[in-house]
């Protein structure tokens, strides 16, 4: 079984991608096999409204980017966590213009999504982690995906590089639902 974590974050070695990072070494402690995309050096663009994936099953329109690579790994994964820095109260557009056509795609084609299990990690510095968390849970709840729970809302606080560090109830959190998520994995598996 596989897992694929996914950062919206722009910066490469930002609190969002410590956060996965830190999901993905329990995931891999119970047995599970782990891969990390970042977008911030990906090329995502957003959803045109073409509806041509209604007609081409499982295939978007836009062919010039970076999308079918990801969603492809998207796909191929078990388990899907994807993880977002808030900017300005809610996900960051690059993460969200691949969510939208990915959920698209699929709910247009043959559902990839459907009964996979994931769950979104978010890291502020202050404010809009519920918000933010919210907007991304209905994305794997409209996919018809399996969320498992924690002790918490997988949330942490930091803003520099590194700060996320400082947040033991958020690392606990983001350890405690790696757990649930191998664990839940395995019964479905």
């Amino acid at each position: 079984m596989k897992v694929l974590a996914i950062s919206g974050s722009p910066r490469p070695k930002g609190n969002t991608c410590h956060l996965l990072q830190e999901a993905l070494k329990v995931l891999e402690q119970q047995g599970l096999e782990t891969e990390y995309l970042s977008l911030h050096d990906k090329n995502v663009k957003p959803c045109i409204a073409c509806m041509k994936c209604a007609k081409d099953k499982n295939r978007c329109s836009q062919e010039d980017d970076d999308f079918h690579t990801i969603f492809e790994a998207m796909t191929q994964a078990d388990g899907i966590i994807v993880g977002s820095p808030v900017y300005f109260g809610s996900a960051t557009p690059n993460l969200m213009a691949l969510l939208d056509r990915a959920g698209f795609v699929a709910r247009m084609g043959d559902n990839h999504f459907h009964r996979k299990v994931g769950s979104p990690i978010v890291v502020a510095r202050r404010a809009g982690v519920n918000f933010t968390y919210a907007q991304l849970q209905l994305w794997f709840v409209i996919c018809g995906m399996i969320v498992p729970g924690s002790t918490y809302w997988p949330i942490a606080y930091g803003l520099n590089p590194g700060e996320v560090a400082q947040d033991a109830e958020g690392l606990k959190t983001i350890a405690n639902l790696a757990d649930n998520l191998a664990w839940l994995l395995k019964k479905l598996g």
